[in-house]
């Protein structure tokens, strides 16, 4: 165990009595040592048995704290060689237990995240956009398009559906959706995604930057309110050879 864990995980650093869960403080310090730059990519962290030694936590508490950081994307823990810091570019990872926006999603991993306008607008919604956010045939819809970017790199094309009684002019939003829905008073607070394989060609692939013929994934999410109601409908498709999404399944 090399001595910059010890002096970075030493519980005076950063254990604070009134700071909440104790393995909550414990996996937001090594996220924040990740980001920083203090842990880089592919280095191996100390066993939970170090770990708990080193932050006088117990066992259980460390488990906990390396599960938030594996389900967060930011480590990954292989069979038989420990758990390590995951990459930062190249293949971009997403947690599917957590209800993210792409903006937050990047920054949380250091990645530089932008996003190029596609299309703004209100339209006429079509029978599966009336049918999933359960408005008016004859009622209208907000459309939001964009192409996702990390460090330069397109990772995915976002295309958003929400009805014009909740937002009447696309236009107002000039950066995160989720920022301009949590203030109006409309973030979701669930979601259900369903993904699958899919051939990217024509024009996402070449908004992509990627063959025609190219493997790619195809996302569609559907969000609520804590009503109950939804509230966004989105399909996405995302390059296959630049992001994964990863789920930790638990007996």
């Amino acid at each position: 165990m090399s001595a910059d864990f010890l002096q970075v995980l030493a519980p005076d650093n950063w254990l604070k009595k009134n700071g909440g869960p104790l393995y909550t403080q414990l996996s937001q310090h090594i996220e924040n040592s990740i980001l920083s730059g203090e842990f880089k990519e592919g280095d191996a962290l100390p066993s939970e048995r170090e770990l708990a030694n080193i932050s006088n936590l117990s066992r259980v508490t460390v488990r906990k704290a390396v599960e938030k950081l594996v389900k967060d994307g930011l480590v990954i823990r292989r069979q038989g060689s420990g758990t390590s810091v995951a990459p930062t570019f190249g293949r971009v990872q997403q947690s599917l237990s957590k209800l993210t926006s792409f903006s937050e999603d990047m920054e949380r991993r250091g990645l530089v995240a932008r996003s190029e306008w596609l299309d703004k607008g209100i339209y006429m919604p079509s029978p599966e956009e009336s049918m999933t956010l359960g408005i008016s045939p004859t009622s209208s819809v907000a459309r939001i398009a964009r192409l996702r970017i990390a460090n330069d790199q397109p990772l995915a094309i976002e295309r958003v559906s929400i009805s014009a009684s909740v937002i009447a002019d696309p236009n107002l939003i000039d950066g995160s959706l989720y920022e301009y829905l949590q203030k109006i008073g409309k973030k979701p607070v669930r979601a259900v995604q369903r993904i699958s394989a899919d051939i990217l060609s024509g024009t996402d692939a070449g908004i992509l930057n990627v063959e025609d013929g190219s493997a790619g994934l195809r996302i569609e999410r559907i969000a609520y309110l804590e009503n109950g109601q939804v509230v966004e409908f989105t399909k996405s498709v995302y390059r296959g050879d630049a992001y994964d999404f990863v789920a930790e399944l638990q007996l």
